[in-house]
């Protein structure tokens, strides 16, 4: 929650934002702290705007978000599931979901289903990373290792950790025929980003993806000190670089 606090608009959806007009009617799927929809909920005033999770605590942390920016009044907040939003038929202009899809049990269910509440003339928009095409310098020994434990422990839960690149291909399967795919980056380079970065994943290493790992079978102990390491080395690194690679996909429902 506290990696996804920092994501935005700008930041996050670019390739939506030059399709944003006021009065739409949009629905985030996975609103997570809501730091995108706040941004989304500005674009399109006073068109009506719906943040949805199926986590409890996101939709603490989004409710914290729309008070502090004053927005509570103003955007929606509701519990529900992408592969069943609890929608009727038609309901938005503009569907979007950033970072789910790769989670999801169904991803071509779920985008059946963001198809299914988007007016004619209406946009799905989504946006995955790519983490096979991720990239860094330095690069600790410990840095693959991660990558390869992610990965696998993704898989085991269910989820595709490289959705960005199966966005296209799952949006066709969903029925979706105007679909424009494109692909953008972060790149986390400045101190200040190293620190979040490096931060953010040593302590998912350590607790929430550590965990996993080990009950799996697919690290030790050892394994997790190691890729600790390997993140507080590449933060300390002035040169430290990184870049996460994304898929989108925008879709025009017919």
């Amino acid at each position: 929650m506290a990696s996804h606090s920092r994501r935005t608009a700008a930041t996050s959806c670019a390739y939506l934002l030059p399709h944003l007009r006021s009065g739409l009617d949009l629905l985030d799927v996975g609103c997570g702290p809501a730091s995108i929809t706040a941004d989304l909920a500005g674009l399109v005033a006073p068109g009506r705007v719906v943040g949805l999770d199926a986590e409890a605590a996101a939709i603490e942390a989004a409710r914290a978000t729309l008070t502090e920016r004053h927005l509570a009044d103003i955007v929606e907040l509701t519990s529900g599931d992408v592969h069943d939003l609890p929608f009727a038929d038609n309901s938005f202009d503009v569907v979007h979901a950033h970072q789910v899809l790769q989670h999801v049990a169904d991803p071509v269910h779920a985008l059946e289903e963001m198809r299914r509440v988007t007016r004619p003339g209406g946009l799905v928009a989504v946006r995955d990373s790519i983490y096979s095409a991720k990239a860094w310098f330095p690069q600790p020994e410990g840095l693959e290792m991660w990558r390869q434990v992610y990965l696998a422990v993704a898989r085991a839960n269910g989820g595709e950790p490289d959705a960005g690149s199966r966005l296209l291909s799952w949006c066709l399967a969903a029925g979706l025929t105007q679909v424009e795919s494109s692909a953008s980056t972060w790149c986390l380079a400045t101190a200040e980003d190293r620190a979040w970065w490096a931060r953010t994943w040593a302590e998912r290493t350590a607790t929430s993806l550590g965990s996993q790992a080990v009950a799996l079978g697919l690290a030790t102990q050892e394994d997790l000190e190691a890729m600790t390491s390997a993140w507080q080395e590449w933060e300390a690194a002035d040169d430290g670089w990184f870049v996460v690679v994304h898929g989108e996909a925008l879709a025009r429902v017919d």
